[in-house]
């Protein structure tokens, strides 16, 4: 039956299914190729930021379930319906997927809208972005190549080969329910890899929906299984201390995954950490402002401001400084909030209540600090529970939490510089460093300041750097290992050297 069906995928513009789905919603879990309630019958509701309205009931599942669902990766794993497959089979099957998640793009950004709250125009924007890890890695399962290295001795031979890591767990947070899985789950299964997902407690039915898409593009079961739940400390236990569990990837903050750092410990596992930033984005004196300004928006309030790679503290030299602000106010103004299915709407609700507070908090903090609210900085409950308007606060400085920490909001942060040496000292003076960003018209600036950032990212005269084809991720306590781009594979593969001896020629 794959046979044909990989086949039929290679004679049919990689297995396009022309059919009717009336909903990709789904209430159940998947383990083992079987949609499946928790084994303690129990639910939670998966709700709408922008109105509080539940959307649908998931199964809280279980550490039981969580070792069903690891049994039935480690299963597959040595099975011959996938440890079988040629690279080639592997690509065929992932094309398929990436060719029925594009078919249905518009009803999974409804979904991930209805249960993220990010605008409809990012969620579409997402599914596009997300997608592209899934062609990436069909492409790159076919380029998973080993080595031969000549001998230092005669009559051998040096072979290098790259296998499957094993059963990966995967760990992806609400702010980007598709994207964060496709970048991890695509180079896992190109690898060889099954694996088990949990997806953030918000945001389950995106995963889910893509799930059953994988399903219909003929994955075998036991392959992907998704494990459900809003008590993420047992699953997370039996993902970290599992031996049949090879690796584990996890985004999310750098807390909790000091935590699966540390939980991984004793096993020695393999794993993948894409944490907490605390960006910065410099404007200097030479930079086009305009292009600098509309770079701060976009990295500043996409998805709310709910980005790990958003700009979290805008240093803004003295020379541009008040211009910078004139234009940046009128775009910020600019902006229009509302519920995320409205097309028109770039603001959407903040995930949750923990979050509101979290960011309410933070400009609290800088009022009174003698922070200066220069616009907004005040909740909007007049559209909704979780609203916060978007908020420019001057006058930021150490130890305020807004200049210390991420905020993960809709709160732009500025703090004024004189000297190229200034800024490069303030940027870094922070234990993360995943993305940073700056502007500048200055050839031998811009090189000199690529260099000495702290970060494993950069956007130069740019906002939104994040692609497929180019690996992400961070150094000191934003993550280890890299995810996208040729990279990514690395982290779901064993190196394994074969040394062939007594070779007569």
């Amino acid at each position: 039956m794959l046979r044909s069906l990989l086949l039929r995928n290679k004679m049919s513009d990689f297995g396009l299914v022309h059919r009717n789905i009336s909903s990709l919603i789904q209430s159940k879990g998947f383990i083992n190729g079987s949609w499946v309630d928790s084994s303690n019958r129990e639910t939670f509701a998966v709700t709408n930021p922008a109105n509080g309205k539940v959307i649908a009931n998931v199964p809280n599942m279980t550490a039981d379930d969580a070792e069903k669902a690891v049994a039935a990766a480690k299963k597959t794993l040595h099975a011959p319906e996938w440890a079988d497959l040629t690279a080639k089979q592997r690509s065929i099957l992932l094309k398929s997927w990436y060719s029925l998640i594009e078919q249905n793009r518009e009803e999974i950004a409804k979904i991930m809208t209805a249960e993220s709250g990010k605008p409809i125009n990012e969620s579409l924007g997402e599914v596009t972005y997300g997608n592209s890890f899934i062609e990436w890695f069909a492409e790159e399962a076919r380029r998973i190549h080993g080595e031969v290295v000549p001998s230092p001795t005669p009559n051998r031979e040096l072979i290098i080969m790259k296998q499957p890591l094993g059963v990966a767990a995967l760990i992806t947070p609400w702010n980007f329910p598709l994207a964060m899985i496709t970048r991890k789950a695509g180079a896992a299964l190109a690898a060889g890899c099954t694996v088990v997902i949990k997806p953030a407690e918000d945001t389950p039915l995106t995963a889910l929906a893509i799930t059953k898409l994988a399903v219909d593009a003929g994955i075998p079961s036991g392959v992907i299984n998704v494990v459900t739940t809003n008590k993420a400390a047992p699953v997370g236990n039996v993902l970290c201390t599992s031996p049949d569990v090879a690796g584990i990837s996890f985004t999310g903050s750098t807390e909790v995954g000091k935590l699966l750092y540390r939980n991984c410990a004793d096993g020695v596992k393999r794993i993948s950490l894409e944490l907490g930033g605390n960006a910065p984005f410099i404007v200097f004196d030479s930079a086009n402002l305009e292009k600098a300004v509309d770079g701060a928006i976009a990295s500043k309030f996409r998805n709310c401001g709910q980005t790990c790679v958003s700009a979290n503290r805008f240093f803004i030299q003295q020379g541009v400084y008040d211009k910078f602000i004139d234009l940046l106010k009128t775009k910020v103004a600019a902006l229009k909030m509302g519920p995320g299915d409205e097309s028109s709407v770039q603001i959407g609700p903040l995930i949750n209540k923990a979050q509101f507070t979290k960011v309410s908090a933070f400009v609290d903090d800088a009022k009174k600090q003698n922070g200066t609210i220069i616009a907004g900085g005040k909740p909007r409950p007049d559209i909704g529970e979780l609203f916060y308007e978007p908020t420019i606060v001057t006058d930021v400085k150490a130890p305020m939490k807004l200049y210390t920490d991420e905020v993960f909001g809709p709160v732009l942060s500025i703090i004024k510089f004189n000297s190229e040496e200034e800024a490069i000292a303030k940027a870094n003076d922070t234990n993360r460093g995943l993305a940073g960003y700056f502007y500048s018209e200055n050839v031998q600036q811009i090189f000199r300041v690529a260099r000495k950032l702290e970060v494993g990212m950069i956007g130069i005269n740019e906002g939104i750097i994040s692609t497929a084809e180019a690996p992400f991720g961070g150094v000191k306590e934003s993550g280890i290992g890299r995810e996208g781009s040729h990279h990514g594979i690395d982290e779901y593969v064993e190196i394994k050297y074969l040394c062939l001896g007594n070779l007569k020629y």
